[in-house]
């Protein structure tokens, strides 16, 4: 069970960034052969690509957040002193978590009304709410990252502060 909850903290986003960009490639470079030495293209290839373009995107961002390079800025960061920094990114990281926990919120919302109206997508006929629930997984992942985020940050202010006291 540690193996598998190791490889989801490690690997999660990496793997299904990789296998979601080469689905996409694959289906591109199909259509492109279709198209151009076939002369007749894929109904469906262009959707399937979009769609697992928008997941990238989603699940890339949770991957920036646990590799810590989403935006910030960090010429603001200058204008606080410097004993009051960790705190000011400390309390940024938690507001990505409120930004993140609304997305999550309004994400599960529309696709539960896109579940009710049973909408499909026009060339695939797959249901919408797969598409539509990709910012919310993507965010969910990003409120676990930014808690694992916040965490590392108070144990590193702990430990600091800790070694200033000795």
């Amino acid at each position: 069970m540690n193996k598998i909850l190791h490889f989801l903290n490690e690997y999660l986003e990496e793997t299904i960034c990789v296998i979601l960009m080469s689905v996409m490639t694959i289906i591109i470079f199909i259509q492109v052969v279709m198209r151009y030495l076939m002369h007749n293209s894929l109904s469906w290839s262009e959707e399937l690509a979009r769609y697992c373009f928008i997941w990238l995107i989603y699940i890339g961002i949770a991957y920036g957040c646990k590799l810590m390079k989403h935006i910030k800025i960090d010429a603001a960061l200058k204008l606080f002193p410097e004993k009051v920094r960790p705190y000011i990114v400390i309390l940024g990281e938690l507001l990505v978590i409120v930004f993140s926990t609304y997305i999550v919120i309004t994400g599960v919302q529309l696709t539960y009304k896109q579940m009710l109206y049973g909408k499909v997508s026009p060339a695939l006929g797959l249901p919408l709410q797969y598409i539509n629930i990709a910012p919310a997984a993507g965010f969910f992942l990003v409120i676990i990252r930014q808690i694992q985020t916040v965490w590392y940050l108070v144990g590193k202010l702990s430990d600091n502060k800790e070694k200033g006291e000795e």
